[in-house]
């Protein structure tokens, strides 16, 4: 039986300021997947508001998950604010995440979630969910 290992993985801005623009959603959509296949995830959800983003993650069987947020948040964060994609305000993510599993059970619900945070979060979508 193949193992199945799946996460939902959240994070915050620096003290939960509304710094994810349009701009700054767009580039996410595109760097969060390719940066999680390079690690060897895959995304099944991503659910981005203003001020955090949600992801639902189909992991492999050996991951190291401390690099693979360093990944996705300093990388992230690195290359918007150098190209200019964060505009006026830089991105700055807080400290730590939230990781946990997801049962093969719950995982139609959890992308379901992560999917609807620009509905949970109407005053803080600045773009959806994908």
């Amino acid at each position: 039986m193949p193992v199945r290992l799946y996460v939902h993985l959240t994070w915050t801005t620096f003290a939960r300021l509304p710094l994810v623009k349009p701009a700054v959603v767009e580039f996410l959509g595109r760097f969060l997947p390719a940066e999680c296949g390079r690690h060897g995830a895959r995304v099944l959800a991503l659910g981005i508001v203003d001020n955090h983003v949600h992801m639902i993650l189909a992991l492999p069987p050996a991951f190291d998950a401390p690099r693979l947020v360093q990944g996705l948040k300093g990388a992230s964060a690195r290359i918007a604010n150098r190209d200019g994609i964060a505009e006026r305000e830089s991105l700055k993510w807080a400290q730590g995440y939230d990781l946990r599993s997801v049962g093969p059970r719950q995982l139609s619900a959890a992308i379901e979630y992560v999917r609807s945070q620009a509905v949970r979060h109407p005053r803080r979508a600045p773009g959806g969910g994908l």
